[in-house]
């Protein structure tokens, strides 16, 4: 058994070491080129993606998934929709281009989540020949 002097100081250098490796949040950034055709123009396929990734990676859901239409009038060659789910943890956004079968994804959360498990289920649900993918750590700062 440790002294209780030299039990306390390796305590609060653990404690130390967690706290500075300890972020705000995380977030995925995906760039998805050539997905299925039509699924960008899709509402009711976007607002199912948004609404099951959310339970795939164990996340809590704020609201009910909002997808709505670019208008093409307003913004001519990009058209295709825009959808966010908020999370108690915080969101997932989505946008597509219709005329380019590109989607655009953003998961960030203060809880960390797999992104091998995210990059699955978006191959699964829209089929992208290639997905560029960033990760961040948010907030190094915050604590």
């Amino acid at each position: 058994m440790l002294p209780r002097k030299i039990y306390k100081s390796l305590i609060n250098n653990q404690i130390m070491a967690a706290k500075k490796k300890h972020v705000f949040g995380y977030e995925l950034l995906l760039d998805c080129y050539g997905c299925t055709p039509r699924v960008c123009n899709d509402i009711n396929h976007c607002y199912s993606f948004l609404d099951n990734l959310v339970k795939f990676i164990g996340m809590e859901k704020q609201e009910e998934p909002n997808v709505f239409r670019t208008d093409r009038k307003r913004f001519p060659g990009k058209d295709g929709l825009s959808g966010w789910v908020p999370l108690a943890q915080s969101s997932i956004v989505i946008h597509t281009l219709s005329k380019h079968d590109f989607i655009s994804i953003d998961v960030y959360s203060c809880l960390k989540f797999s992104n091998k498990k995210v990059i699955g289920f978006v191959r699964k649900y829209f089929k992208p020949k290639r997905i560029e993918m960033q990760s961040l750590e948010r907030g190094k700062h915050y604590y």
